[in-house]
């Protein structure tokens, strides 16, 4: 059995551990707040835009719609999403995971791939594996540091003039899509080519739109501000379910080190129950053998 120190001395540790866990947990809940609330907000919009971009792109020659030309898949850019801190259970692993498979599956039809990474997690990763574009940014962690439309709208840009010139044939996003506190869904979602519409079996539906302001403006302004809007919305959700991702790990940590204290409580006064009894035994055997 452990002696008393070392039990102490655990009992202390752990304690110490419970403490930041339990704070890193109230942390991340005052954090989830505020995210929680700019995702709940932004999502009907962003959703509702795509939709109506999907039903526009679906409209547009191929001239017209840059952003919607599908070609043959020669290179592809897989846009990972992540944290810049960790402590946050499998957040991470979950979307490394999910571009690996993607990557193997280019690797198998013939495609270039390469990473853009979002998150300092991502970068650190990536650059070790030499995935990464030399013609795309690394430093975008700070992305996060009051995450802003004005700060995401640059990135956006630079993915679609990657597209548009050629570069890409294709680019998808890998995100953690944000359910509640508990749940963070790992989502694939493809941002460039944009996904037209299905086209409606039923013959007497309009296939037609009614554009205001006019095609022009729709193609230069509107379609553009819509992809910014898409990349700006998942990471959102990316964030706010970073922080539903902490908080749970936190609070299961700290749940764990209630765990932990409690049997090693129950060591200690074992350990200090049998010392105590050694003593008692050798004060017994003193006295009976200055009797004898």
């Amino acid at each position: 059995m452990a002696n008393l120190k070392e039990v102490r001395g655990r009992i202390i540790s752990v304690n110490s551990t419970k403490q930041i866990t339990a704070a890193m947990k109230m942390v991340s809940a005052a954090k989830l707040r505020r995210a929680q609330d700019a995702i709940v907000r932004m999502r009907p919009y962003a959703e509702k835009l795509q939709t109506i971009l999907g039903n526009v792109s679906a409209s547009l020659d191929s001239n017209e719609g840059k952003y919607s030309a599908q070609r043959e898949v020669k290179k592809v850019l897989f846009v990972a999403i992540v944290s810049n801190r960790g402590l946050a259970g499998a957040f991470n692993t979950q979307v490394f995971r999910l571009v690996r498979k993607a990557l193997s599956e280019a690797k198998a039809n013939g495609q270039e791939a390469h990473v853009l990474p979002i998150g300092k997690k991502a970068m650190d990763l990536y650059r070790r594996t030499g995935m990464l574009d030399a013609a795309l940014p690394t430093d975008l962690a700070a992305l996060f540091d009051g995450l802003s439309f004005d700060k995401t709208a640059p990135v956006a840009e630079l993915i679609m003039k990657q597209y548009a010139e050629g570069h890409y044939d294709r680019v998808v996003l890998f995100y953690n899509k944000f359910k509640n506190a508990a749940v963070q869904m790992t989502t694939e979602e493809q941002y460039l080519p944009i996904t037209p519409a299905e086209k409606k079996s039923d013959s007497n539906a309009k296939s037609d739109h009614i554009m205001e302001p006019d095609r022009a403006t729709i193609v230069q302004e509107i379609i553009p501000k819509s992809l910014k809007i898409q990349l700006y919305k998942a990471l959102l959700d990316s964030l706010a379910a970073e922080h539903g991702a902490r908080m749970t790990a936190m609070h299961k940590a700290t749940d764990n080190a209630d765990a932990l204290l409690k049997e090693l409580k129950l060591t200690y006064n074992k350990a200090r129950q049998a010392s105590i009894t050694n003593e008692i035994l050798e004060i017994v055997g003193g006295a009976e053998a200055l009797k004898g």
